[in-house]
């Protein structure tokens, strides 16, 4: 996997685990579904338009 992908993704990963610390697991995961979702729909645009 190319670093450009890695890095943004462990980011994501801390910054998940450091704002969702007060959050119950239900929103946790909410967020963690349209997040992923936003992304798809990013690289889907993205690669289909180029």
């Amino acid at each position: 996997m190319p670093l450009e992908i890695i890095v943004p993704v462990l980011m994501s990963c801390a910054v998940m685990w450091w704002v969702g610390r007060g959050m119950s697991w239900t929103l946790r995961l909410t967020v963690i579904a349209i997040t992923l979702a936003i992304v798809a729909i990013v690289l889907f645009v993205e690669r289909g338009l180029t």
